[in-house]
């Protein structure tokens, strides 16, 4: 029926016919297939999007020492090679750098205590670069050096 004035939404309303649905809506557990393929879509992605950057650094394999001990955290701390070479934090540095570094390390006040020095020497190091890296310290100030080990491996209780 078309009542004069009536707007075109309402006159399609009252014409509109409402059915029933004859299926019910299984409700029940996630199906596991579904949630492994969401799963492995996901991980994809991520995997993906991932950077496969290497963050630059130095190798050094530490010696073994059956004792424990070292240096707080936020030390200074000198990583040598066994080729001799040093790296202060993540670039090298030569003997009259190092007599910086270790001049800026030795000076603390009531506010700084002096930390000791940190260095994380690889196996094969020579010996003498060590010394002359100690008797550098030394000279400037600093009269607490930590050799950096890692502790043997741990074997299980019996």
């Amino acid at each position: 029926m078309i009542v004069p004035g009536q707007t075109l939404h309402l006159r399609f309303r009252t014409v509109r016919r409402r059915f029933t649905g004859h299926c019910v809506r299984a409700a029940g557990p996630v199906d596991v297939v579904a949630l492994l393929n969401v799963v492995i879509l996901v991980g994809m992605f991520w995997f993906a999007s991932s950077s496969f950057v290497l963050q630059p650094g130095v190798q050094v394999r530490l010696p073994e020492a059956p004792f424990v001990d070292g240096a707080l955290y936020g030390a200074p701390t000198l990583a040598v090679t066994a080729q001799g070479l040093v790296f202060h934090g993540d670039r090298p540095v030569g003997f009259p750098d190092l007599e910086r570094i270790f001049a800026d390390a030795s000076v603390g006040g009531a506010a700084s205590p002096r930390r000791p020095l940190l260095v994380e020497a690889d196996a094969g190091t020579p010996y003498d670069l060590l010394v002359r890296i100690y008797a550098l310290a030394v000279r400037n100030g600093i009269d607490d050096m930590v050799l950096a080990t890692r502790p043997p491996p741990m074997t299980p209780a019996p």
